[in-house]
């Protein structure tokens, strides 16, 4: 927690924010990448996007670090493209039939 005078603020603005953030450590602790080689990737995202402003630590942030997290999964054979593909729909179609202030769930793969 970051703390702003006599009340914490949260370190993720957003659940998924540190879900996706959570999912990056675990990989580097089991071994599947350095945390440098991460960095690099990260930093090489912002590039080709061209992201030149500074970033806040919100949604700009980790929409970049999701795309650098699903292009690493893919390269890697961890999560091939179409799998993903296939859980991100899976999450749109969940999220828009959910109603709202109702806890999102996916259906148990067949």
């Amino acid at each position: 927690m970051i703390w702003c005078g006599d009340k914490p603020e949260p370190a993720f603005s957003e659940p998924w924010h540190a879900q996706v953030f959570a999912i990056t450590v675990a990989l580097n602790e089991a071994g599947h990448f350095e945390w440098s080689a991460w960095a690099e990737r990260f930093g090489a995202t912002f590039k080709a996007n061209g992201l030149a402003k500074e970033l806040d630590g919100g949604a700009d942030y980790f929409n970049a670090w999701l795309e650098t997290l699903e292009e690493f999964l893919a390269e890697t054979g961890i999560a091939g493209t179409g799998a993903l593909q296939q859980l991100k729909t899976a999450w749109t179609e969940a999220y828009l039939s959910t109603p709202h202030g109702q806890p999102v769930n996916l259906a148990k793969p067949v």
